[in-house]
This record gives structure tokens, sequence and C-alpha cells, in this order.
């Protein structure tokens, strides 16, 4: 089955569209996980125990794992996802071109869908988006203030990168496995794109700590089919602290889902 119609189906499960964010800070474990074999692997576990009812995905950052430890941490945590029936994407933000691209590519084996980066064009984005089963989000309309620097740029035809990003991308939907990140952070632009590009899923980060507009994201974000993401990574996994970080984390996740509930 296609990662969208899969994401549809977990969406409906749980009545929930919750992406919780599984940025793994080392520094910010609790101590008495720090001891374990794999720390970051013991508290991804509890994360996911805690917040698995709410979780229509999670998303692990990449450069949380870039260790030996690390990877196998986050291979014990995409399985442990896997084995709560919850599709995992890799937030990568990977492109490249030739054999480079087919390399990063290959993490699709174990993940349900990734995050590319779209500014080396469509070739190095090729190998990713002829995974027709697998979710492929492109960078468009990021929720960090320093996107505007690049993505805000006006081109020649008058229209700024993030909407030619967003049309390309429309374009390069062959397999109907391409969607977009676009930042709650950035809710005009989230508005504008959806009446862009109707037909693709967005991934709407910035929710949580980066205090995005949670209205907007759901309004703008879902599909009209109610197909999407919306992201909180810190906002959920460090809500608390010490031995019940766990229990605080699946409160928040719980009180993301209901305060997103109200506008879908």
């Amino acid at each position: 089955m296609a990662f969208f119609d899969r994401l549809a189906d977990r969406i409906a499960e749980i009545d929930s569209v919750v992406s919780v964010g599984l940025d793994t800070d080392t520094r910010r474990i609790p101590a008495h996980l720090q001891e374990k074999d794999l720390p970051q692997w013991a508290f991804n576990r509890r994360i996911i125990d805690a917040t698995h009812e709410y979780a229509a995905c999670y998303k692990p950052n990449a450069a949380f794992y870039e260790s030996a430890d690390g990877w196998r941490s986050l291979r014990e945590t995409i399985a442990y996802a896997h084995g709560k029936d919850v599709p995992v994407l890799l937030d990568a933000k990977r492109a490249d071109i030739g054999n480079t691209t087919r390399q990063y590519a290959k993490a699709l084996a174990e993940v349900d869908a990734i995050t590319v980066n779209p500014y080396m064009g469509r070739d190095s984005l090729q190998p990713f988006l002829d995974r027709d089963a697998k979710g492929v989000f492109i960078l468009c309309r990021t929720s960090n203030p320093g996107g505007s620097d690049l993505q805000d740029l006006t081109l020649e035809s008058g229209e700024p990168v993030y909407k030619r990003v967003a049309a390309l991308a429309d374009l390069w939907n062959t397999h109907k496995n391409v969607g977009l990140v676009v930042g709650a952070t950035a809710p005009e632009e989230l508005e504008e794109l959806r009446a862009e590009v109707p037909d693709l899923p967005f991934l709407v980060p910035g929710v949580g700590a980066q205090g995005g507009d949670a209205e907007a994201a759901v309004a703008h974000g879902l599909r009209a089919d109610g197909v999407g993401l919306v992201n909180s990574s810190r906002g959920i996994i460090f809500a608390g602290e010490g031995k019940g970080f766990d229990r605080a984390a699946g409160r928040s996740a719980r009180r993301l889902r209901d305060r997103l509930n109200q506008f879908r």
C-alpha cells in the first residue's frame, strides 16, 4: 500500500494528525536512562509507549542519531514504532546527484517516508521519487526565521521561490507519493500553497516549541480528505523531566491531538 493511503488509514483509526518528532538530544535524556547501553533507544521506547495512541506518525530527525550508537538506537526505534503500527518519517533532508543520492535513498528500505531538499533539482530527488510506495516530503516553506532568505526571493516570473518549488513538486508527483514541508509559523504562505497544490499532503512543523498557528496548520495543512501531518518535537518529548518524562509526553501529545481536532 502507498504511504499516503496507509497514513490516511492511520489518521482515521486514531482520529489524529499528530506527528511526534523524535529529536532525541542526548543531553536532555533523564539521568536514570543515561546508564543504559543505548540511552536514546531507552528514551524513545518510553516515548513511543506513552504517545503511540495519539501519533499518526513518528518523525526522528537523523541529525540526532549520527553516531554508531545513534544509528543503532534509530533502527531499534523504527522497528518498535512499526511494532505499534505507527509509520516512521525520517527527517533527513537528503538530496544529491548520481550515485550519492541513490545511496541516500536506500534509507527508504527501513522507513515509510523521508524529507528531501529540492535545491539541486529533480535528478537529485529521482531515486526517492521512484520509490512509489514511500512518502517523499519536499522542503518548501520552512518554519525557521531564515527560511525567507531564499524561499521568499522573487523569480523573473513574479512568483516566490517557495511557490515554484510547490509547482515543481506537483509535477513530480507522478507516483502520488509527494508531499511538502510547510511551516506553521508562516500561516499566510500555508494558505496560499494549499490553494496552489490542493492534492499534495503537507507536513507542518513548528506548532510546538516554535509557536506556530495550530488552526492554520489544520485548515490549510490538511488535504480536503484530511490527510496531512502536524508535527511537534520538543513540545512533546521534552514536556517533562525526570522519571515521569514519558507520562508528561503522553499528556502533551494528547493535548495537541485534542487542540488540532477542534479545527478538523
